[in-house]
């Protein structure tokens, strides 16, 4: 019958520098702020019979911004909370203490800072105070660790046992030269010479049920007594599991539809797609949490909103207490992943998206092209870029970006009980194809090179849509559920395409005749996933849906390449034109020429609301 672990807990030892250190922080800098200090503390190795129980020692060092890494020594990190009078100190709540300690530290452990830093799994409090007039110390340690975790003993092996002496020698030297923040917890690997180590952020999310045997969870045991390990362990093992369990959990759906319905499909590609979400509203909370469950590991989200409390109960991404807090949309968001999935790489960007028609004042210039530059390194350093926002005019410069850096782009635009969601075109490499559509049994087949863009259908340039509308034209008024359906069809496109061998240049399909059969799915122009079309226009009305097809317009606004040629030649100073006046778009694309054969009178400009 297997035997619970036994723990031991490390005894504190301070010294006499770090009183002395504290006293001079206390009288010159904190005086009486009680504001927790961030501190180290270390375990070193001694001998049982001088120590009985592990020893963590405290001393002037421990106030570095960094460890002071010494051969052997072992890194706590803590803080410690400086009372002004003994009566606070006494008074403490100390289980309050403790719940709120344990509280960071899972928080440390989900976010994944503790795989960075695993010196944050030993974490400990100190509460003291400082008697300055008779310089007499009061303190109190805390060490949080689970409670709700019990280990077995099964078996207990030397490395002698195990490894011959030459593996022992090359072990030792190999955990040396470990960073001292990484050797508490790290992995050790069997390969074919030995053993190599490696610290959990280079090596633990390349675990899997096909290699974990051949790995060792390593850790520094703090105890003198071989029967018995640091309590700290559990903290480990807590991590491991959360990680561990978590992170193979979520790609259970996807390994199971890998099985036997689609074995070809590459769930590589898909998680390591960098996703870019302009826009954290209805649609982006609706993208991102359909990117979790198809594995995306790598979701950057952009917007300039706050939560406000009319966004919780639509945007499934934020709380009640996000929209008190009137945290930004983006970051709240991104929070709001990790907590679902510690695994995912999330990050949330406050950014202002410039637009055409919208006037730059001097005021705001420098601010408008560090925009620029942020929405421009977002771009170049993505895959697949979603633009989820709620003006036409904000799609213009992400899809100007996304099709100069040649990045498959998603569109998504929302209606009242309607919805549209398409995917922009690419640069073709080679001249396009004298015949860029193709017939095939009752379809048509537009190459992924003469795709048209989100503008492709005007012959107007975008303008300030805000200027003179009421709230409920500002806003975007939808049924509650449009927002998921079309967030769910964006990702199941962009994902479509990362499984087509031709990627962005994937054709697309559109249906021409009525009677017109599904085509076989072996056909070599489709995906695994089935056939991908340029956009899919949805009504809940009549709870219909149609695949329309959109050539490239030569005069496009956003794509064409005269547009992409000006952006080349001129850059910025070719955008803050178009920013102060989006007739310059038109300029540059010969619209203007051909307004002067059109009475304008008679074109209606339509909202993304009206454009069904």
């Amino acid at each position: 019958m297997a035997e619970k672990l036994k723990y031991v807990q490390a005894v504190s030892s301070v010294n006499p520098s770090f009183w002395n250190k504290l006293t001079e922080l206390k009288l010159n800098i904190d005086k009486l702020d009680e504001t927790p200090r961030s501190i180290w503390a270390f375990f070193t190795v001694l001998q049982s019979d001088v120590v009985p129980q592990p020893l963590l020692e405290l001393d002037s060092t421990s106030f570095n911004s960094q460890f002071n890494a010494q051969n052997m020594y072992i890194p706590f990190k803590g803080k410690v909370i400086n009372k002004n009078t003994v009566e606070d100190f006494k008074e403490c709540n100390k289980m309050d203490l403790i719940n709120s300690e344990g509280r960071c530290l899972y928080d440390n452990i989900i976010s994944g800072a503790a795989i960075k830093d695993p010196a944050l799994l030993n974490s400990f409090l100190l509460l003291s105070f400082a008697d300055l007039k008779k310089y007499h110390y009061y303190y109190w340690f805390c060490f949080p660790v689970p409670t709700g975790i019990t280990l077995e003993k099964n078996t207990c092996t030397l490395l002698s046992d195990e490894f011959p002496e030459d593996m022992i020698k090359q072990f030792y030297t190999d955990f040396q030269s470990l960073d001292t923040i990484n050797k508490s917890y790290f992995l050790v690997e069997k390969v074919k010479k030995g053993l190599s180590l490696h610290t959990l952020s280079s090596k633990l999310d390349q675990l899997n049920p096909d290699n974990i045997r051949d790995f060792y969870f390593a850790f520094f045991n703090i105890s003198n007594d071989g029967a018995q390990v640091g309590s700290q362990l559990r903290n480990y093992v807590a991590l491991v599991l959360q990680y561990w369990i978590a992170e193979k959990s979520v790609y259970l759906n996807l390994k199971l539809m890998k099985w036997r319905i689609v074995p070809d499909i590459n769930l590589d590609k898909i998680e390591n797609a960098r996703c870019l979400l302009i826009g954290a509203g209805t649609l982006g909370c609706a993208v991102a949490r359909c990117l979790l469950g198809w594995g995306v590991r790598n979701i950057t989200l952009a917007d300039n909103g706050h939560v406000s409390p009319s966004n919780p109960v639509r945007q499934s991404l934020f709380s009640y207490e996000d929209a008190i807090a009137m945290k930004p949309k983006s970051e709240a968001a991104a929070e709001a992943l990790k907590k679902i999935f510690p695994g995912v790489n999330a990050n949330g960007v406050y950014l202002n998206v410039p637009m055409p028609g919208h006037t730059i004042g001097e005021s705001v210039l420098q601010q408008t092209v560090d925009s620029v530059q942020i929405l421009t390194d977002l771009v170049q350093s993505n895959d697949i870029i979603f633009l989820l926002m709620d003006s036409r005019e904000s799609r213009w410069l992400p899809t100007l970006l996304g099709t100069y850096y040649k990045k498959i782009v998603i569109n998504s635009a929302l209606g009242f009980d309607s919805y549209l969601v398409m995917r922009h075109g690419c640069i073709s490499e080679v001249a396009t194809s004298p015949d860029p559509v193709i017939n095939v049994d009752g379809y048509k087949i537009i190459r992924g090179e003469n795709l048209g863009c989100y503008f492709c259908n005007d012959i107007t340039a975008p303008g300030d849509s805000m200027k003179n509308r009421t709230l409920d034209q500002q806003c975007t008024v939808t049924r509650p559920g449009v927002a998921q359906i079309a967030g769910a069809l964006a990702v199941e496109l962009a994902v479509s395409i990362l499984q087509h061998d031709k990627g962005l240049a994937a054709p697309a399909f559109f249906k021409v005749s009525p009677t017109a059969q599904d085509l076989d799915p072996e056909d070599e122009s489709q995906c695994i996933l089935g056939l991908i079309p340029h956009s899919i226009r949805g009504f809940l009305c009549s709870f219909n849906q149609i695949l329309p097809a959109t050539m490239k317009y030569d005069k496009c606004v956003a794509c064409s390449d005269a547009i992409l040629n000006e952006y080349k030649e001129n850059g910025i100073d070719f955008l803050l034109k178009v920013f102060n006046s989006s007739k310059h778009l038109e300029d540059v694309t010969k619209l203007t020429d051909m307004f002067k054969d059109i009475n304008l009178d008679e074109v209606l400009e339509f909202s993304d609301e009206d454009f069904d």
